[in-house]
């Protein structure tokens, strides 16, 4: 279990799912699993079977212009009570509390500089 205040997962959120891709497959050997999702195919790399991060097309998900990124999900040990704290510290929600099964519970956030990020509950393993 990933520690609460350690980062537990990255997203890549592109405009390019196949060349990304090739660039993680060829430069770290990373293997990609497919999951559907309602919203389209999210990709989970994997080096060997361990997952290690994930790939999304974020095209109809960010405004126009937006540059492909890495999006990161910092592990809290409980999501509700931790973001009532980061709202009260100045940071914004942007996305409200929800659950994915067997991932687990996230919020999408603005620290009080602006920075996006994920905050997570991580399903136990």
């Amino acid at each position: 279990m990933t520690p609460h205040g350690a980062f537990h997962w990255n997203e890549l959120m592109t405009t390019d799912l196949e060349a990304a891709k090739a660039f993680y497959g060829k430069t770290l050997g990373w293997r990609f699993d497919a999951m559907p999702m309602p919203n389209g195919t999210y990709w989970v790399a994997t080096i060997g079977s361990q997952p290690v991060a994930g790939l999304m097309d974020a095209t109809a998900m960010l405004p126009p212009g937006t540059p492909p990124h890495w999006f990161c999900y910092i592990a809290v040990d409980d999501v509700d009570a931790r973001v009532a704290d980061a709202v009260a510290q100045g940071a914004t929600v942007l996305q409200p509390a929800f659950d994915i099964p067997n991932v687990g519970r996230i919020v999408i956030l603005k620290d009080p500089q602006g920075v996006a990020q994920g905050w997570m509950t991580p399903t136990p393993m």
